[in-house]
């Protein structure tokens, strides 16, 4: 049985199997420098559906928007869990592969299986109170996000009322990590040492796994403070939503909440800001119309901060663009290349004033990001102040020489190199509610604590090292 291929070819869907087709690398220098060439050219190889190898493990990976959510709404003909993965249940996946230690850790975005279904409602309940705006919880947290960000601008200012600034180092990466840790409820600033730790693991530099251990026993600890005292926090709210969690259970979806909602609300502010100061006037104008999501669509669109989500495998022998995937293959759907497939993209005005809602940045189907709402929250927030506070942004660097670091699952900026002038008078900050009193100052730990943690430490030495 024979199939076309994206270039006019055919492939037999019958007799090919993963192992037998030698797929190419995908993570190479060429897909770090310039992802979207490596897409197209898998495309135009193998059409939807491309065989590639993963640092030595073969995968498909899944580059059309049709057949993305054909897989993505499909839970069960696609379902997640790597007790699903037929080549490591017989042997063949190495011991020391480098995306091992990430999809290992049994948490709700790798989790299978029966568990999945009750742990993903305790994660809505828990989530709903900082995501639902008419709850306090979500009022508070606006409030936080905006004294955070706040508090990052004028460190920077502590450079001078103009100047350069590193906005991913100096505020785009740190705003998010400072946001989740309000949501976990660690007491005063003692989360900040944690919060260095997320930041090694993310980079995947030589001390990351002495981080990851230490970030685990510090999750580990406040899982167990949570336990014994309550609070209105998410490990609290999470905990009387799924009481049968263990400790160690709750440390691993604390983590996943830390690790994944910063490292994507990060990137995609600064994606957004590049937007907003290399586009077009009708970009700046939706963002002082307060469009500032619809501003975001775009930059997902094109520059989605989560490329390649993580795996699923197929439950039976199954027909996929040009391909059969064979039960138990690993599946990796690629929200970059589906955004730039041409029966998609083709269709979305880049003009257009609102922007399409029918991104994958966020997954689609049952399994779809549960915290998307409060990632977008975040992130629409934390740019906004960022554009309230600054009479002037620029580049530092002509946009298409910004360093960019990518990973088989994200894709950032290095940093954010801006020119820029502060506002001389601080706009007063935009509530949508007059909060509780004393909530933009519940927000913000104790000065003298803030300033002995590591990060603010750190943040405090890029000030002093930029003079």
């Amino acid at each position: 049985m024979e199939s076309q291929r994206g270039d006019g070819g055919s492939v037999d869907l019958d007799g090919t199997s993963l192992e037998t087709l030698a797929p190419e690398p995908l993570l190479t220098r060429d897909y770090e420098v310039r992802p979207a060439l490596v897409y197209e050219r898998l495309r135009q190889q193998h059409g939807p559906v491309a065989p590639v190898d993963l640092l030595g493990v073969p995968a498909w990976l899944v580059l059309g928007y049709r057949e993305s959510l054909q897989v993505l709404q499909d839970d069960e003909g696609w379902p997640k869990g790597l007790e699903n993965w037929r080549a490591r249940t017989e042997g063949r996946v190495p011991s020391d592969w480098p995306l091992g230690p990430s999809l290992e850790v049994n948490h709700i975005l790798i989790q299978g299986g029966p568990g999945y279904r009750p742990l993903r409602t305790a994660w809505d309940v828990a989530l709903k109170p900082f995501q639902d705006p008419r709850h306090p919880q979500a009022k508070r947290l606006k409030a936080a996000v905006t004294a955070y960000a706040d508090e990052l601008i004028t460190l920077v200012g502590q450079g001078g009322a103009t100047g350069v600034a590193d906005l991913s180092a100096q505020f785009s990466r740190p705003l998010p990590l400072m946001v989740a840790s309000h949501l976990l409820g660690f007491p005063g600033s003692q989360g900040d040492d944690a919060l260095m730790d997320m930041w090694r693991v993310l980079d995947a530099g030589p001390d990351a796994e002495a981080a990851l251990e230490r970030l685990l026993a510090t999750l580990a600890e406040l899982a167990a403070l949570k336990l014994e005292k309550p609070g209105d926090d998410f490990p609290s709210y999470l905990l009387a939503a799924h009481p049968d969690l263990s400790l160690d259970q709750l440390a691993r979806e604390l983590f996943m909440l830390l690790g994944m909602t910063s490292d994507h609300v990060g990137i995609l502010i600064s994606n957004t800001v590049v937007e907003v100061i290399s586009g077009e006037g009708s970009v700046r104008a939706s963002l002082s119309a307060g469009m500032v999501r619809e501003s975001m669509n775009r930059v997902v669109m094109r520059k989605p901060p989560l490329v390649n989500f993580v795996p699923r495998f197929a439950a039976r022998d199954t027909p996929l663009g040009n391909y059969t995937i064979r039960a138990g293959d690993p599946v990796w759907v690629s929200p970059g290349a589906a955004h730039a497939d041409p029966l998609f993209a083709d269709h979305v005005a880049s003009g257009t004033t609102i922007s399409t809602r029918a991104h994958l940045s966020w997954g689609a189907g049952p399994r779809q990001c549960p915290a998307r709402e409060l990632a977008s929250t975040v992130a629409a927030a934390g740019v906004g102040r960022l554009f309230e506070r600054f009479d002037y942004l620029d580049l530092a660097l002509p946009a298409d020489q910004l360093p960019w670091r990518s990973s088989p699952f994200m894709r950032g900026l290095r940093s954010l190199p801006v020119r820029y002038e502060l506002a001389s008078v601080p706009p007063p900050r935009p509530w949508a509610d007059a909060p509780a009193p004393g909530v933009a100052e519940e927000v913000l730990p104790d000065p003298a604590a803030r300033q002995r943690s590591s990060l603010w430490r750190y943040l405090t030495g890029l000030i002093r090292g930029g003079r």
